[in-house]
């Protein structure tokens, strides 16, 4: 009976050691898509995206932020502040992306800002930063009365 005892072991060792292999495969795991999977992500390149500076307002700096993205695929606009806080952050599917965003004044900003616009699809990350330098002049007219 020893041998009979010893060949279910073995047989067991066997099977457990194999689907532990099929388990931990790469291929089988969710960080790699594989094909027919719903999260397919194109490449994003740096000419899919334009982010404009269109001007400014009493209370806001207006930027126009387009996306061109044929695959429709789902991707994040992100706006970060000075500090890289999160000031705006959407999820969006457009093939063809377009949207104002107004980032607002503060009344003791004197010098400059530095908003940075992330657009992320899967892994890749396409980003745009821009300076705003505001400067005041002060006009005194005095006449004689």
């Amino acid at each position: 009976m020893k041998p009979v005892f010893k060949t279910i072991v073995k047989a067991i060792s066997v099977a457990a050691t194999g689907a532990f292999l099929i388990a931990v495969n790469p291929a089988n795991s969710n960080a790699n898509p594989v094909k027919g999977s719903k999260e397919k992500f194109a490449a994003v390149n740096e000419s899919q995206v334009d982010v404009k500076y269109v001007g400014s307002n009493t209370e806001s700096f207006v930027f126009r932020v387009e996306f061109n993205n044929p695959s429709a695929q789902s991707f994040f606009l992100v706006v970060k502040n000075d500090e890289g806080d999160i000031i705006y952050s959407q999820k969006f599917n457009d093939a063809h992306f377009s949207k104002t965003i107004h980032l607002l004044k503060e009344e003791n900003e004197t010098t400059s800002i530095h908003p940075t616009f992330e657009i992320t699809a899967g892994s890749q990350q396409v980003k745009r930063s821009f300076e705003i330098s505001r400067k005041y002049t002060e006009d005194v007219l005095v006449t004689k009365l």
